[in-house]
């Protein structure tokens, strides 16, 4: 079933190392929330007539700075115009520091069911580095107040590759993240994006990454902890507990429709995508005055499909079923690229097992290379 996904473009300060559209400025939060209630109403059929929503996720940015009551305009308006699934799992990000007592409560009370929270490190100095509003103590306790809340289904995020002299902190963070027996986590490595401060400072030579080398080494302990810890890698960047996936982006990966809102959102119904404005004023303005969403609309053509299935399903421990490529989407990778998959499996970097092409430990250290391999040329 299809699923909701509400950009809340608004942070207390900027990550170093961050690309999402947001703004530090608060002075239109309450008009954007007023201009997502009515883009809710606008796009009320965008996935279809009587289509049932089966996840609802609140990203950013960060969606903890919402107040109860923004928060209560937004869930009026989803349940005004959509069919909500009874057990819908409906998620908020958050950073540590909104997460006081108070939040907490606020948050439990409403129908937020899940928490994906924004840890990165439980070291204070690489959260520094990445100029975190939350201190390293805030981490922890950030997610035992949540629990203690009544938040079972929490996820939280730790970033690794982060320049150090070795592993250790490395180690010490997934160590402290095991600990808080949280049954999902996203750990990412830390990319160094152009426009971002790091990146600027990496241009100016004042900030250095660490080797690739390094960061594949800390990817490898990932791996190995995980498995130790009980935890099932389901996307490259992804573990959980058994039955435990993030419904939503699962949805995102087997291509389900959704419907983006705010801006700098993204949309997806199955034939085309739509992207919002990345830019707070000209959003509101146009949804508030104009009754109409600035964005723009590209029509994806069999091989836009095909490549796209390709690059999100090899991301997955489900792989990419190679038939269904070829039987609905007409791309026949068995054939065109028979010799590339033979040495695929040969140089241990992948399995092929009744058509399903499976990325290996090693493969997933090289899957945007091996994507981009068996990408097919635009028509």
């Amino acid at each position: 079933m299809p699923g909701l996904y509400l950009h809340i473009p608004f942070c207390k300060q900027a990550c170093h190392y961050c690309d999402f559209h947001f703004s530090t400025s608060m002075g239109l939060k309450s008009r954007l929330v007023e201009a997502l209630v009515q883009e809710l109403a606008l796009r009320h059929s965008y996935l279809g007539p009587n289509a049932q929503v089966d996840t609802i996720y609140f990203g950013g940015g960060t969606p903890s700075l919402l107040t109860a009551a923004e928060l209560d305009q937004l869930f009026a308006a989803i349940y005004r115009h959509f069919a909500v699934a009874a057990d819908a799992e409906i998620t908020l990000e958050a950073n540590p520091d909104d997460l006081t007592p108070a939040k907490v409560r606020e948050l439990a009370a409403s129908p937020v069911n899940r928490l994906s929270i924004g840890l990165q490190s439980f070291h204070e100095p690489h959260l520094r580095l990445m100029n975190r509003a939350h201190s390293a103590q805030e981490s922890g306790a950030a997610v035992r107040l949540a629990q203690d809340a009544g938040f079972e289904n929490i996820s939280v995020d730790l970033i690794y590759g982060v320049p150090a002299p070795d592993h250790q902190i490395w180690q010490q963070d997934m160590a402290a993240a095991f600990a808080l027996g949280v049954p999902h986590l996203s750990c990412y490595a830390l990319t160094v994006e152009p426009g971002t401060v790091f990146g600027y400072r990496q241009a100016k030579g004042k900030f250095l990454a660490p080797p690739d080398e390094f960061v594949a080494q800390q990817f490898e302990q990932l791996l190995t902890q995980m498995r130790a810890h009980g935890y099932e890698q389901y996307e490259v960047s992804n573990f959980c507990l058994p039955g435990r996936e993030s419904r939503h982006n699962s949805a995102y990966w087997r291509g389900v429709p959704y419907l983006g809102l705010g801006p700098s959102a993204h949309s997806f119904n199955g034939h085309s995508r739509q992207f919002t404005v990345a830019n707070n004023p000209e959003y509101v303005r146009a949804v508030l005055d104009r009754g109409e969403v600035p964005a723009t609309v590209e029509h994806l053509s069999r091989t836009d499909r095909a490549n796209e299935y390709l690059m999100t399903s090899l991301r997955t421990a489900r792989g990419c079923d190679l038939a269904y490529l070829r039987d609905a989407l007409h791309t026949d990778l068995l054939t065109q690229q028979a010799d590339y998959l033979q040495r695929l499996q040969a140089d241990g970097l992948a399995t092929l097992q009744n058509k399903v092409l499976t990325l290996t430990d090693q493969g997933k250290l090289l899957a945007d290379h091996i994507t981009l391999s068996l990408f097919q040329a635009a028509e």
